[in-house]
């Protein structure tokens, strides 16, 4: 028995279009008696919305099986916030709910945070920029979901979680405290230890993102699997310090591993 991490945006579907093939390799890994679970760093969508939108798609699964990084920033901020903290939030309403599900205590004002939470946020705006800005300087830790810079759609791309962080950090001339999604260590210490309950070794992560699926499967041990169906390209393959163990034109190949 084998354990396989998928990406979701670029890896198993475009927007709301299957990545063809998907749906029949999922279904084949499962009856074989693998382990699957689905990990997205997007957090403009909640584990609920993806749960619809992927047996929408042809792709069965349950609650349990899949985590955003919403998820991975409750479970941090449950475990170093303390009875009077309060968060402070940018980002789009499935942030808050899912904090707000997990029992975080979320500020109205961001005078009153100990922590400011940035997500992808589609109407950032100047005034949102200064509320997180001046929440650090009251000494608030700002912890970002993630740090990729582009979302990938039909189109192209559009700006993602990173413009936000670049914005902040351009004005506090400093990093953010913590990122808490792919490709941090918390993520993957989860998903191994408290989701799939197995080894590095005997998992497969399988993303199309070098900088944050294929980063945090090398350092974590877990054998990374790049997709070309998203982000990345054959230029950008050639020049990355994060080379893939294996690179499929698409997860309709994932059982040739």
């Amino acid at each position: 028995m084998k354990g396989f991490i998928f990406d979701l945006d670029g890896t198993i579907y475009v927007d709301n279009e299957i990545i063809p093939g998907v749906p029949d390799a999922i279904k084949s890994l499962k009856e074989r008696g693998d382990k699957v679970v689905f990990l997205t760093n997007k957090s403009i969508a909640s584990r609920k919305d993806y749960v619809e939108k992927l047996n929408n798609l042809d792709i069965h699964v349950e609650l349990n099986e899949i985590i955003n990084s919403n998820y991975i920033t409750a479970h941090y901020l449950k475990s170093v916030m303390k009875p009077d903290d309060a968060v402070y939030v940018i980002g789009e309403a499935p942030l808050f709910e899912e904090l707000s599900d997990e029992n975080i205590k979320l500020a109205d004002i961001s005078a009153n945070a100990s922590h400011v939470v940035l997500g992808w946020d589609r109407n950032f705006t100047y005034d949102k920029l200064n509320d997180a800005f001046q929440a650090w300087r009251n000494g608030a830790k700002i912890i970002a979901t993630n740090p990729d810079r582009t979302c990938p759609v039909r189109e192209g791309e559009i700006p993602d979680c990173g413009a936000m962080i670049g914005a902040i950090e351009g004005a506090t001339g400093e990093p953010v405290n913590l990122i808490t999604g792919k490709p941090s260590s918390m993520m993957a210490e989860y998903v191994l230890e408290k989701v799939l309950g197995m080894q590095a070794s005997d998992c497969y992560m399988v993303g199309d993102r070098l900088e944050t699926d294929i980063k945090m499967a090398n350092e974590a041990g877990i054998q990374s699997v790049l997709v070309m169906t998203g982000i990345t390209n054959p230029e950008m393959l050639k020049q990355t310090t994060y080379q893939p163990k294996y690179v499929l034109e698409s997860v309709k190949d994932i059982g040739n591993l």
